[in-house]
């Protein structure tokens, strides 16, 4: 840990106590803790996916029901540089704690799935999932991989096996409601946590950005591990403005004395 300032290491250690003390972790992810495996964000100055295009125009409801084809053009880079990603060390150090039982669940606001794929098991996706595809006309759902697959290697756009309506995947619009089992999940675990920390997140999208101040409100202990400053970072603990890659496993590797 030399690289790191002493009161970067302070706080390391902090974040380390209170994890091991906590009893009911909950962790809050965002873009940040993806694009060091090369998912760029969306809201970002520098490379942000809505620096390049009106969102409005290409992922909101509306824009899907009338022109789904321009949603799937402008989906599919997106989508292929998910498959092809891979979970960094920040995804693989929060699976560990998880795994050995010092953080209940991971909430997050992303769709490329790495937590899974890092071996995370309870985690809530709020902004919905590239795991399924429903029809837009008899509602449908299916896995979506075989569909999937053959939009990216091949341009053709979902359609459903019976109707042949569009397939529409379950990831959540500009327009739309966030989906109710996963949204009633995270309240839940932000009302009942003892610790909330925030990676990778700027917490500038409601009503997700709201969970931390639930859980600060309930008594929880509060870290944030972000670039740039949140506007909760004042009721944080500690906060962390490195590189979430790099940060987590340090503090991991502190809370299982690696």
């Amino acid at each position: 840990m030399s690289e790191y300032s002493e009161k970067s290491l302070q706080g390391i250690r902090c974040a380390s106590d209170i994890i091991k003390a906590s009893q009911r972790a909950v962790v809050l992810t965002g873009a940040g803790i993806s694009t060091p495996s090369g998912i760029p964000d969306f809201r970002s100055t520098e490379g942000g996916l809505w620096q390049r295009v009106d969102p409005f125009e290409v992922a909101s409801l509306n824009a899907f029901r009338f022109h789904p084809q321009k949603f799937y053009d402008w989906l599919r880079p997106l989508a292929q540089t998910m498959y092809n990603a891979q979970p960094n060390l920040a995804h693989t150090a929060l699976a560990r704690l998880e795994n050995s039982g010092m953080i209940q669940a991971v909430i997050t606001q992303n769709i490329d799935r790495l937590h899974q794929r890092a071996g995370s098991k309870n985690v809530v996706e709020v902004h919905g999932t590239l795991k399924t595809m429903t029809c837009t006309s008899c509602f449908l759902q299916v896995d979506s991989e075989i569909y999937l697959q053959a939009y990216l290697h091949q341009g053709k756009m979902p359609q459903c096996p019976h109707c042949n309506s569009v397939l529409k995947p379950d990831i959540i619009l500009y327009g739309e409601q966030l989906p109710y089992r996963p949204w009633l999940e995270a309240v839940k675990a932000c009302k009942t946590c003892d610790l909330m920390i925030v990676a990778g997140s700027s917490l500038e999208v409601l009503p997700v950005a709201g969970l931390p101040m639930r859980a600060v409100e309930n008594g929880a202990h509060l870290i944030v591990i972000n670039r740039t400053p949140t506007y909760i970072d004042v009721r944080a603990d500690v906060v962390f403005g490195e590189d979430v890659a790099q940060i987590i496993p340090y503090i991991v590797k502190e809370v299982l004395g690696d």
